[in-house]
């Protein structure tokens, strides 16, 4: 489905990423972890073509080359990114920033099948219908804003969702909430995930395929969620990598 090949990213005059390669499958999650300014969130923000990035290497998404695309092209191919601080859209409610985005992406808009889909997923994330006429993240807490997220998520239907520390800031039963719903969204849809998090809570609840250890814009290992358990108990600096060029294949 993705595959990021020599992927170098510059931010101005600094690098940030450097020869970042990994391969993401249909159906499959992947998590990045490592320490603060390893290029975790970077990559997501890479995938998406951020204006400010200056990229080489290649990011392909079903046979299309990401690299050469703007931001709401890509976001059209059905790729959901959902940041670390979701911003507020003053003006605008959920309900007509769905529905937009779904004209735009060239599929109809029922409003009867909106509204019965609308209590379903409000009610999956806990949070109440009214979600939808509120205006875009304003005046939401962090941990609605997230939630937030993912209602838009679930009626876009993305096929690629890339989660930047959606649970940073979460209580124990909110992140048990997103991560069944993640799990419940990727068994319908068959979407991948890749997830930047340090939280243990959320990596035992999704029991991902891929754990990858990022350092120095690269990754240095990938494993299984035992290489979580490794990093938990011993730090990133505690733990010996395998090698400081091995790439996820």
């Amino acid at each position: 489905m993705l595959e990021i090949k020599d992927l170098t990213v510059k931010i101005e005059d600094k690098e940030i990423v450097k020869d970042f390669s990994l391969v993401i499958e249909e159906g499959t999650t992947h998590i990045l972890m490592g320490p603060n300014g390893a290029g975790k969130s970077t990559i997501c923000k890479s995938i998406m073509h951020h204006p400010s990035y200056h990229i080489s290497g290649s990011i392909v998404f079903d046979g299309e080359e990401l690299t050469k695309l703007s931001t709401d092209k890509i976001a059209k191919k059905k790729i959901n990114y959902i940041s670390q601080s979701p911003m507020e859209i003053e003006g605008i409610t959920n309900a007509e920033l769905i529905r937009t985005s779904l004209l735009e992406q060239n599929e109809k808009v029922n409003i009867f099948e909106f509204q019965k889909n609308s209590q379903v997923i409000c009610e999956k994330l806990n949070i109440p219908k009214t979600f939808l006429h509120r205006e875009v993240n304003v005046g939401m807490s962090g941990g609605e804003r997230k939630k937030n997220e993912l209602l838009q998520m679930y009626f876009l239907q993305p096929k690629l969702v890339l989660l930047d520390e959606i649970d940073s800031g979460l209580d124990v039963d909110a992140v048990f909430l997103v991560a069944k719903f993640l799990k419940e969204y990727q068994k319908e849809t068959n979407c991948a995930y890749l997830i930047v998090t340090h939280g243990q809570q959320l990596i035992d609840l999704l029991q991902p395929e891929y754990i990858h250890i990022m350092k120095d814009g690269k990754i240095v290992e990938t494993g299984d969620v035992k290489l979580a358990k490794k990093i938990q108990n011993l730090g990133f600096s505690g733990a010996n990598f395998v090698s400081e060029d091995s790439h996820n294949e």
